[in-house]
């Protein structure tokens, strides 16, 4: 007998209303839940020049000006940042200095033509002057510091031969001075301590030194000396004492001290040698500044120096490197101290020292740092008092690897490792799956564990927790065990994020929260012969082993040049994924031009790696007979391009099987096949792209509305190249619309044949471009228009078009299988369109996903330092005004003018990524979700789902409800079946 219909209704009520209930719930994205997925990190990058702001009261700070143009206040405490701003590229920044009772931060930038004074506490600007100066090779920035000459300090500022006194209240500009001697170039203002004059010092031409008396306070020449040297003088100077002027020649071997008078020039030649014995590599002066005591530096030793006047030097102590010497700090009226770091062992070596008694020592610590740190580069000292009233001091010093520390008292304060704010390079790296020998299953949480967090939970979402069960919850949503493991998820999300930094140092990361797991500076990259900064180009990965066959952990390949030059040898370096241990390196003895992974493998799962050298020779990677074997079979299908900027030349290459004039049987020779040669006088190449190797395509075949079909034009081989007009290569605004154009050229990289061409009128660069399958997407500006534009080109194979027959398909007679060679001419079909697009963009990207099966999103950083991401169909070539019902059920957009730009598909939501540079995508395991890593002076790491999680559920999904709903369901169906089974009964007895 069936149930009531009454009872029937009120059990479909009740399942409708907690199915609603937990639809509610599950849309809804919690406060708390921000961060779960992704991280965000802010660094600085390395320091250059750091100003401490120490008051009695107050929070104690520094102020630094870096390598990546940003400047910021630093906590002295703790090494947070209170206030920071990153500076554009193209507005260099100089110098920074304190003013106006040490509470106005002044910044000089673009070589000496802008002038801004930041608000110390906060970081605002208060005011900017542009400043008319000559082309100067180093502007400097003086802060007048005797308030007798005016009201408030003057800020002094010498670029090539212009001079200015600005206000430091308002920006106002006291009086600017232009010195009429050709080539005249200032080096040095010096003030006077009795009155108001100051001191210009400046070389004109190499050999005849300068010197101006101005009036502080209108500018006016009081007086002009110029005196002639016997040699040229290579521009280093430095302020010896208060008028003595330390200079190097040109050969770096002399120092010419010179004093500055009243009414005349004299100086005295000194020879380093006689001073120094065994100096070797370029001498420098280092800019002590300090009362008396120079320092030099050689590529072996740091030597400091106290100066007699001009009757000589006389050397009172050096060091061996590495070491660095800080500026000189005042201390008292008469007395200045400096520090001296240098590296003893595995310890750094802190001494401070008066310059009343150099010989002397005021500090000696020896504190313990991280050997990964490399050498110690430069040192800020400080200073403050202590409960005794003596005199206590601390020192911010950067290392070889850019990241800043702060010592004090024997000990390092805090660190900061700002080397992640110039990463050069990304790769990931899977996670072990085991761990201590327990397996992955184990490692995960157990059954009580399970039911415990799901227990608290439900009990949260009841509202039936107490304080502490809201604070456990809490801090297992924060935490997220889960994600943070060391170990392999089912799901992909777990990897490491292993980068290169420009200094040479590789970092891994957790995706999880971003913490570094391990970092290595490397030995391979450091050493140099020629003393020049190495330079590293590229991470890739090198060895992953299978893990069901073979149990070694997997490696990556670091590559570099022992040097800044191209030409400069190239140097490998092979580590451990897990742990960062070096296990192998090796110094080439050729360059690196170009660097080709291949997408094969040898028999222990390294992957080839070709290298381009400077003589279009190509080396092969690893160096074993297995390896050669595998590329011998793949040799006749590899080719290669190269572009050249500058001579406008693109190239495509064959290998040969060896190298002429070389035993090396792991060298090829490469053979010119084409080149195209782009006519100077109406095209520059901009850019260059082609497809990433490892993008995987699900299919080749694309069903349209009208149930056509398109294949396709799926070849690894396809390179795009944008060339814009001459007058239109320089910044938006250079060139009239009638002058500026931009060609976009698809060239198959085998033979060099162009498949496609359009012109842009009237479009102008910086060009950025993404190539994905079948199409590419690429930005520029319209002159015309006054608005940036996005267009698109799908490439489509039209020598597949039989196979659309389906009595074909089933007899066998297509050519699905057939082989696709590049030397057979292509029919192929094109489709395009230009859009609107509201921002200037920095870096483009195109997601990426384990199957390619998810739709495709274009990742956008755009020029406020965020990351938008754009679905691939609002830039789909075949979008049209009033779309078919067809067209619309396969989900073409209508047409418009313009790309939309949703709020919500931000990527980074409103934090920033500054100085952004690139965008990674990071294929899952998990076919709808991606890793997105974007790097600029900030890191910044999230999931996305191109077309959502339609293979998985949502992190939002309550599993709460729905154990209440099907226990709720399983009791109406028990107290269903036993009211049947009593009016049934009851019915028998009738």
């Amino acid at each position: 007998m069936a149930p009531p219909r009454h009872l029937l209704l009120l059990l479909l009520l009740g399942f409708l209303a907690a199915a609603s209930l937990a639809f509610t719930l599950t849309a809804a994205v919690y406060e708390d839940q921000v961060g779960l997925a992704d991280w965000h990190q802010k660094y600085i990058g390395k320091v250059k020049q750091a100003v401490y702001h120490s008051q009695k009261s107050g929070r104690r700070r520094v102020v630094v000006l870096t390598e990546e143009n940003v400047i910021a206040s630093l906590d002295l405490r703790s090494g947070d940042i209170f206030w920071r701003h990153v500076i554009e590229k193209n507005d260099p920044v100089d110098e920074l200095s304190l003013s106006l009772g040490k509470f106005v931060v002044v910044t000089l930038s673009s070589g000496g033509s802008i002038l801004r004074a930041w608000n110390l506490p906060d970081g605002q600007m208060i005011w900017e002057t542009n400043l008319q100066v000559s082309k100067s090779s180093k502007p400097l920035l003086h802060v007048l510091s005797n308030n007798k000459v005016a009201k408030d300090n003057l800020v002094f500022v010498l670029a090539g031969r212009w001079i200015y006194a600005v206000s430091s209240i308002d920006g106002v500009i006291s009086w600017g001075k232009e010195f009429s001697l050709d080539g005249l170039d200032l080096k040095q203002i010096i003030q006077s301590p009795e009155n108001d004059i100051v001191y210009a010092v400046g070389l004109a031409g190499s050999s005849k030194l300068n010197l101006y008396q101005l009036n502080a306070k209108t500018g006016e020449t009081v007086k002009h000396i110029q005196e002639s040297f016997p040699i040229a003088l290579c521009g280093e100077t430095i302020l010896g004492s208060h008028n003595v002027l330390v200079a190097l020649d040109e050969t770096r071997s002399d120092l010419f001290l010179i004093e500055l008078k009243g009414e005349s020039i004299s100086y005295n030649k000194v020879h380093i040698s006689d001073l120094v014995q065994g100096l070797s590599g370029t001498v420098k002066l280092l800019p002590l500044m300090s009362n008396g005591v120079i320092a030099l530096q050689a590529s072996s030793t740091v030597s400091l120096l106290k100066l007699k006047g001009i009757d000589g030097l006389e050397v009172i102590q050096s060091f061996e490197q590495p070491a660095a010497v800080s500026d000189a700090l005042t201390i008292t009226e008469k007395d200045e101290a400096f520090a001296v770091v240098q590296h003893t062992g595995s310890e750094i070596e802190f001494v401070v020292k008066f310059t009343s008694d150099v010989t002397g020592e005021v500090i000696r610590e020896k504190i313990n740092i991280d050997q990964h740190r490399g050498n110690i580069q430069k040192v800020f000292l400080n200073n403050y008092i202590r409960t005794d009233k003596s005199h206590g001091f601390r020192a911010l010093v950067v290392m070889e690897d850019h990241s800043l520390l702060l010592v004090q008292q024997g000990e390092v304060v805090w660190s900061r490792e700002d080397g992640l704010a110039s990463i050069v390079d990304v790769t990931t790296s899977e996670l072990p799956i085991e761990k201590d020998g327990v397996s992955v299953a184990n490692v995960e949480h157990n059954l009580f564990e399970w039911l415990k967090g799901h227990m608290l939970k439900l009990k949260g979402t009841l509202m039936l927790a107490n304080a502490d069960e809201l604070a456990a919850i809490q801090a297992m949503r924060l935490k997220s065990s889960e994600k943070n493991k060391m170990t392999r998820d089912h799901n992909g999300f777990r990897k490491l994020l292993i980068v290169l930094t420009k200094a040479g140092k590789v970092i891994a990361l957790h995706t999880g929260d971003g913490r570094i797991i391990w970092s290595n500076l490397l030995q391979s990259l450091r050493s140099s012969k020629s003393g020049e900064m190495p330079s590293a180009l590229r991470i890739c990965q090198w060895q992953v082993p299978h893990h069901r066959v073979m149990h070694e952990n997997p490696s990556i390949l670091i590559i570099g040049r022992s040097g800044a030059d191209s030409a400069a040898p190239g140097v490998l370096s092979v580590l451990d994924s897990y742990s960062g241990e070096e296990l192998n390196s090796l110094k080439l003895d050729h360059s690196v031009v170009q660097i080709i992974p291949l997408t094969v493998k040898d028999s222990s799962e390294h992957r080839l790696q070709l290298i381009v050298d400077s003589h279009s020779r190509a080396h092969l990677y690893p160096r074993s007979p297995d390896a050669m074997n595998v590329f011998l079979h793949e040799m006749p299908n590899t080719y290669l391009y190269t572009v050249d900027i500058e001579t406008n030349v693109i190239r495509g290459h064959s290998l040969q099987k060896s190298c002429d004039n070389s035993d090396d049987e792991y060298c090829f020779s490469t053979k010119e096949l084409w080149s195209i040669v782009f006519p100077s006088d109406t095209e520059r190449i901009a850019i260059s792209e082609t497809r990433k190797m490892n993008e995987v395509v699900h299919a080749q075949a694309k069903i349209i509305a009208d149930q056509d079909v398109m294949y396709k034009y799926l070849s690894k081989n396809l390179v795009f190249v944008a060339t814009v007009s001459p007058k239109a290569s320089g910044e938006i605004g250079s060139a009239a619309p009638e002058e500026a154009w931009l060609v976009a050229y698809l060239i198959d990289a085998v033979t060099g044949r162009i498949l496609h061409r359009v012109t842009h009128h009237g479009a102008q660069g910086p060009v950025h471009a993404v190539v994905s399958e079948n199409w590419v997407v690429y930005h520029y500006f319209n002159l015309r228009a006054h608005r940036f534009e996005m267009a698109v080109i799908e490439i489509y194979d039209q020598s597949r078009a039989d196979n659309k027959d389906v009595m074909k398909l089933i007899l066998g007679k297509h050519n699905l299988s057939a082989p696709i060679t590049s030397y057979t001419r292509p029919e192929v079909m094109v489709k395009s369109q230009s859009y609107f697009f509201t921002f200037s963009v920095k870096a483009i990207a195109a997601t990426q996903t384990a199957k390619g099966i998810t739709s495709k999103q274009l990742l956008i950083g755009t020029i406020g330092d965020q990351v938008l991401a754009l679905d691939k169909r609002f830039v789909d070539p075949r979008r049209s005004v009033n779309p078919t019902q067809q067209e619309k059920e396969e989900g073409i957009i209508p047409l418009t003018d313009a790309l939309p730009i949703i709020p919500t598909s931000y990527l980074t939501h409103s934090l920033q990524v500054e100085a952004l540079r690139g965008i990674v995508s990071i294929p899952s395991k998990l076919e709808s979700t991606t890793l997105v890593f974007t790097y600029g002076v900030d890191l910044f790491y999230t999931q996305l789902a191109p077309s959502r999680t339609y293979d998985s559920l949502t992190d939002e999904f309550s599993y709460a409800l729905l154990l209440i709903t099907i226990a709720a369901l399983v009791a109406a169906i028990v107290v269903t079946w036993i009211w049947s089974e009593k009016k049934e009964l009851r019915d028998k007895w009738r």
